[in-house]
């Protein structure tokens, strides 16, 4: 296994432990999927890739309640933390490269428990 597959696969189970006692509509293992697709624009910049719009818009429109915005928020920190060289600046402004306005900042610096 490559050292990325490993980071993903630890991601995503750090992700389920932290959204199992929720067991709300977006867990982890979905968010961490949808948004597989923007490592490269995360790490590097450049142009954003439709497959990675498409997870966005398709992360947005399944995190519907407070609670799954929450839970969504949390594991785009988790997965910030776990993917090494993750630019601040590519993650806060890839909802709007895509057209999608989510009710917070994608940032380190976001509590997820005041969205709403």
């Amino acid at each position: 296994m490559t050292r990325m597959t490993m980071k993903v696969l630890c991601i995503i189970m750090v992700c389920m432990l932290v959204a199992a006692p929720y067991a709300e509509a977006v867990s982890c293992s979905d968010v961490v999927n949808k948004l597989s697709p923007c490592i490269s624009y995360l790490k590097n910049g450049g142009s954003v890739s439709a497959a990675c719009c498409n997870g966005i818009k398709g992360l947005n429109a399944a995190a519907k309640s407070t609670a799954d915005k929450k839970t969504a928020c949390g594991c785009l920190k988790n997965a910030y933390q776990s993917i090494s060289g993750i630019k601040a600046d590519n993650a806060s402004g890839l909802p709007r490269k895509c057209g999608v306005n989510i009710p917070y900042k994608i940032s380190m610096s976001t509590n997820c428990n005041n969205i709403k």
